[in-house]
């Protein structure tokens, strides 16, 4: 899968897209292999640019590593399966990557995905829509007014199908969502951007988080409003749950902690540096996440002016 052209970059450059693209061209190999290495189930399918972990009976997480410069999916998703219903989470960067996982899911279900939930708008997570209707029946897209929205504003995909999809999409609600025998419950919030959903199941505890959590990778801060990024952190945390993270392997109670603790290390220098009077830009690049929070390996110094820059919009009210 080539690169993406200089165009492409420059379009998709507040997504979470060019953020991992940014990253991996800074990170050393070895690191890279680490951070693709950690399993939470058995891989049932795999390419280039992810793979697919069975987590639970009739639960599989997608988990993209586009390190290596393939950009098919990008973010993470997966497939939760019911008796009447195979709900798909994410549409990816690439028709090519929601083909593979709808292809994936008639392997090991024996049906296309009735359903598709989108956690927000950025590119990576929407603009492959089109690749779930590729010689079968669409399935329902799920996204709120205002992902939708936004991901027809300023995505500008080129796709007319994905186009379609979108203006299609029916609202996701917060509550229940019946797959036949298996329920998922959505919930709403913002944070990462102005809309963000996550998607839980109780038995077992798993949790599709969106850009909500990120594992191993500093988020991006783009759109983010923190205080309401760190409200809502709080409110996915479940002892002992399985969470899918919008990027990064998955996680459980240890990985999540830690980036809760990232997430409260780079507030505290942030409202420390804005107190002081220093630029956002300088503050980050002086900026070092403290050693208690472990290595995130996968950033790149202008993240953290980012993050700042989020922080003081906030701040200056």
């Amino acid at each position: 899968m080539p690169h993406p052209t200089r165009r492409q970059f420059l379009r998709d450059s507040a997504s979470c897209a060019a953020h991992v693209a940014l990253a991996a061209s800074a990170l050393p190999r070895a690191l890279r292999a680490e951070w693709t290495r950690s399993l939470a189930g058995p891989v049932v399918a795999e390419e280039k640019f992810g793979r697919l972990e069975r987590v639970a009976e009739g639960v599989w997480a997608l988990v993209s590593t586009p390190l290596a410069g393939d950009m098919t999916t990008v973010a993470n998703g997966g497939l939760i399966a019911g008796r009447s219903g195979v709900l798909a989470v994410e549409g990816f960067m690439q028709p090519g990557g929601a083909r593979w996982l709808a292809e994936q899911a008639r392997a090991l279900t024996g049906r296309w995905p009735t359903h598709v939930a989108l956690t927000h708008y950025h590119s990576d997570h929407v603009n492959g829509l089109a690749g779930y209707g590729a010689g079968e029946s669409a399935p329902e897209v799920l996204s709120t007014t205002a992902t939708r929205d936004l991901a027809l504003e300023r995505n500008r995909s080129a796709d007319a199908l994905t186009i379609t999809a979108l203006r299609g999409a029916a609202r996701l609600e917060p509550g229940v969502l019946d797959l036949g025998g298996r329920t998922v419950r959505v919930t709403t919030r913002q944070g990462h951007t102005a809309s963000d959903a996550f998607i839980e199941l109780d038995d077992p505890a798993i949790t599709f988080c969106g850009d909500l959590v990120w594992n191993g990778m500093f988020p991006n801060y783009v759109d983010a409003t923190p205080s309401a990024l760190r409200a809502s952190v709080g409110s996915i945390r479940r002892p002992g749950a399985i969470y899918v993270p919008g990027h990064g392997p998955v996680g459980r109670d240890a990985e999540f902690d830690r980036y809760v603790v990232m997430l409260e290390a780079v507030e505290e220098a942030a409202r420390r540096a804005h107190a002081a009077g220093t630029p956002a830009a300088e503050a980050g690049a002086a900026f070092a996440l403290p050693p208690d929070v472990g290595e995130w390996v996968l950033f790149n110094q202008v993240f953290f002016a980012r993050a700042f820059a989020a922080w003081y919009r906030e701040l200056a009210g």
